[in-house]
C-alpha cells in the first residue's frame, strides 16, 4: 500500500474528487481526516471509507476561516497522532461560472461585486494559504511531509465566465512554487493538481445537492471518443478516479523528489493544442 501508516487531511472531501480520494487514500493505508463545510456530506464520506475497511474522521470547517482550519489540523493530530499529508482541495466556482442549464446566470465582468470576489478568493486562494500554514508545524514536527493543492486547467488557459476563478487558481500555482522553495529545507514537498477533465458536476451545483459520484463526462451519456474534443481517444470517459490516482502519486513516495510542480492531470492532450480546426479533426470548428 502506498500510504501505509500515513495521516492525511483532505479539505472539500464531502463530495467529488475529495470524496473519491478519501476512499482511495484509505484503501492505500492512510487515516483520513475528511474536512468539509457540510457536516452531512463529511459524515457520508467517512461512512463510505469505513465501509471499505478504512479509517476516517469527519471534521466540519470553512476553509476561508483560518481559525477553523487551524482547529481541523489540531483535531486531526490529536486523533491520529501526526500529520503527513495536507491536501487543500476545497474550491468553489466564481459567480457567473455556472451554465444557465444548471440554474446559473450570465454576469458581465463589470457587474461582479466585491462580495463575489471576496468569496471565491477566500475559499480558493486564502483557503489553500490557511491550510498550508496550519499544516506546516505538524509536518515539521513529523520530519517532513506533503502539501497538495487542487488548482485547475483554468489556471493555465482561459475559460469563459470564470476570470475570478482562474485568477485564484493561478494564485494557487504561484503559492505552490513559492512554498516549495521555502519549505523544502524541512523535507516538505508542495505541488498542485490541475485537472482538465474528469471532475464532478457537484462543483457547479448548489450547496446541499445530492452527491453525483461521477465525472461530467460520465454523466453526459454514452461515451463516443470520436466526437470528444480530447485529443487522446480512449474507450471510456475520464473519471474522478483518474484525478484521484494522480493525487495519490503526488502525495506518495512514488513522487518523493517532485516539488513545486503544477501538474495538468487528466489533460489528455487538451492543453497542448491550439484553438484551430484541422481537417484531421474530422468535424467542424464548432466541435472544438
Amino acid at each position: 500500500m502506498k500510504l501505509e501508516g500515513k495521516v492525511a487531511i483532505i479539505t472539500g472531501a464531502g463530495s467529488g474528487l475529495g470524496r473519491e480520494s478519501s476512499r482511495l487514500f484509505a484503501t492505500e493505508g492512510a487515516k483520513v481526516a475528511v474536512v468539509d463545510i457540510d457536516p452531512e456530506r463529511a459524515a457520508q464520506t467517512v461512512e463510505l471509507v469505513e465501509k471499505d475497511g478504512g479509517t476516517a474522521l469527519a471534521i466540519t470547517a470553512d476553509v476561508s476561516d483560518e481559525a477553523q482550519v487551524q482547529a481541523a489540523v489540531a483535531v486531526t493530530v490529536e486523533q491520529f497522532g501526526k500529520l503527513d499529508i495536507m491536501w487543500a482541495n476545497a474550491g468553489i466556482v466564481s459567480r457567473g461560472g455556472v451554465p444557465s442549464v444548471l440554474g446559473g446566470e450570465q454576469i458581465e465582468f463589470q457587474d461582479v461585486t466585491d462580495a463575489d470576489w471576496q468569496q471565491v478568493l477566500g475559499v480558493n486562494l486564502s483557503g489553500v494559504f490557511y491550510s498550508a500554514k496550519a499544516a506546516v508545524p505538524a509536518l515539521r514536527a513529523n520530519g517532513g511531509g506533503t502539501i497538495l493543492a487542487t488548482s485547475s486547467a483554468a489556471s493555465l488557459v482561459a475559460y469563459h465566465g470564470i476570470a475570478m476563478y482562474s485568477a485564484t487558481k493561478a494564485g494557487v500555482n504561484g503559492l505552490v512554487r513559492g512554498l516549495s522553495l521555502d519549505l523544502g529545507r524541512y523535507g516538505i514537498r508542495v505541488n498542485a493538481l490541475c485537472p482538465t477533465h474528469g471532475m464532478s458536476p457537484n462543483f457547479l451545483m448548489p450547496a446541499g445537492a445530492p452527491v453525483v459520484g461521477q465525472s461530467y463526462e460520465e454523466v453526459a451519456g454514452p461515451w463516443d471518443p470520436s466526437i470528444s474534443p480530447i485529443p487522446l481517444k480512449l474507450q471510456r470517459p475520464p473519471s474522478l478516479q483518474d484525478n484521484a490516482r494522480v493525487a495519490l502519486f503526488l502525495v506518495s513516495d512514488d513522487s518523493q523528489y517532485i516539488s513545486g510542480q503544477c501538474l495538468p492531470a487528466t489533460d489528455g492532450g487538451t492543453l497542448s493544442r491550439v484553438g484551430m480546426w484541422f481537417p484531421e479533426d474530422k468535424g467542424s470548428p464548432g466541435d472544438l
